[in-house]
């Protein structure tokens, strides 16, 4: 099996992620700020090493040697679309350099559009007092879509929220935007895995939900 670099590895997603890489056999590096956090990640086939999402040498170096990258980054010390702007420019840079060629996104499922064609964020009802965050996923995602680029790229996020509470079933499916709709993040992260081992969509933003 290939190698597979997680950037945001010490978040939920990032760890669901980790966790289904390497019950597929995947060799994982585990990109995170402080790895002294983060030993319990460290493990059979995972290295956990530092790295700052935003800085496209970082991602270059943890990159390298590896087949394809997952990035499930937030930091909530910084503005939202400084952040995720900057970590997109950075992330499609260094994978660059690294020979990288597939890079899957956790995305927010506020920007992606509901069966209308509306973003989830604007329909009616829908909570606005994190419009801000909303949009600076939105801008990080709009640099994906705009740079010319070899990495094949796309971004997932649940279609309407995580089950936070909720195991891994093994089925999903995929879905437009619907705020009641939920998923497990084990069974999130299979369709991650999926996204690297048979990748099905390119340069878009999918939804998926409990199949």
């Amino acid at each position: 099996m290939g190698g597979i670099v997680v950037f945001g590895a010490g978040g939920r997603a990032g760890r669901a992620a980790v966790r289904e890489a390497r019950g597929r056999g995947h060799r994982v590096t585990a990109v995170v700020r402080d790895p002294g956090k983060y030993g319990e990640l460290a493990g059979d086939g995972v290295r956990v090493v530092a790295g700052d999402v935003t800085d496209e040498n970082d991602v270059a170096r943890a990159a390298e040697g590896h087949d394809a990258a997952i990035s499930a980054v937030y930091d909530p010390g910084a503005s939202a679309d400084v952040f995720f702007v900057g970590a997109a420019r950075a992330l499609l840079d260094g994978l660059t350099e690294a020979g990288v060629g597939r890079l899957v996104v956790v995305g927010l499922a506020s920007v992606l559009e509901t069966a209308a064609g509306v973003p989830l964020m604007d329909t009616p009802g829908y909570p606005q007092e994190y419009r801000a965050f909303y949009l600076g996923h939105a801008a990080g995602n709009e640099v994906l879509r705009r740079t010319a680029t070899e990495v094949d790229w796309v971004v997932v996020s649940p279609a309407g929220d995580f089950d936070h509470g909720g195991g891994r079933t093994g089925r999903y499916r995929t879905a437009p935007a619907e705020a009641g709709s939920r998923v497990s993040y084990a069974d999130f992260a299979i369709a991650l895995l999926d996204e690297i081992d048979r990748p099905r969509h390119h340069r878009t933003h999918l939804g998926v939900e409990e199949g």
